[in-house]
């Protein structure tokens, strides 16, 4: 783990998460966004019993995977804002019907009105699987993004599907989180950090949104979720 890093650290050496200078006024806090982050479990409330005026204010829809494509694109289809999403390790289906009017972020920074929004998707690997990925693999995709990471001055969100490792995860191998995303926390220090996987049944103390460190915020998208960007 910490040769793969090595190379990270040569490759984006000294450029550091500059989240608070921007022409755009929106890393200053001036821009408010409401944004609905989704993963793992689709929401009755949201689908089954669907109510426009349940998607009014919302500004930006997250999608952190393993989410039937049908839902993303009816969401799409009635909320009239972009829905972004990144795989989860039951996303296979993708490939054959992605989600319909929505957008692909894996191994990208998509910027919305100013806000830098990195996509990691996919678990651990546990069995064969696309979206599943050894720590090797997943620190080999992180590397590749350094000159996106670089062009951006950072990211301001990164949205995965997995936990970062130790820090809510869980203990079984399929639900081990990966040790990369905790060196993206620690030297990029995104205002927030949104994953899925784990689910509120899987845990005795589950919370959907804690404190990291002063910098970040960590939000489980289990089901369904609503946050303020900037926070305020």
């Amino acid at each position: 783990m910490k040769a793969c890093l090595q190379q990270v650290v040569q490759k984006w050496g000294k450029y550091e998460n500059n989240s608070s200078v921007d022409g755009s006024g929106v890393y200053g806090g001036e821009l408010l966004m409401k944004i609905l982050v989704l993963a793992d479990v689709e929401s009755k409330y949201l689908w089954d019993y669907f109510e426009k005026e349940k998607l009014e204010g919302i500004d930006l829809i997250l999608s952190a995977g393993d989410l039937k494509p049908q839902y993303l694109s009816f969401l799409a289809s009635f909320s009239k804002v972009p829905v972004l999403y990144v795989h989860g390790n039951h996303d296979d289906c993708y490939d054959i019907q992605p989600p319909d009017g929505c957008i692909d972020i894996e191994n990208k920074i998509y910027v919305y009105k100013g806000v830098r929004i990195m996509g990691l998707g996919g678990s651990i690997r546990y069995k064969k699987g696309k979206n599943q990925y050894t720590q090797k693999e997943m620190n080999h995709r992180i590397n590749k993004m350094w000159l996106s990471i670089k062009k951006n001055k950072g990211f301001d969100i990164l949205l995965t599907h997995s936990p970062a490792a130790g820090i809510g995860d869980g203990p079984d191998e399929p639900h081990k989180g990966f040790e990369g995303f905790n060196y993206l926390l620690e030297k990029y220090k995104p205002k927030y950090f949104i994953h899925g996987h784990i689910h509120r049944s899987y845990q005795m103390k589950f919370k959907q949104e804690y404190e990291y460190n002063e910098n970040t915020k960590i939000i489980n998208g289990y089901e369904r979720y609503i946050f303020e960007y900037p926070d305020v």
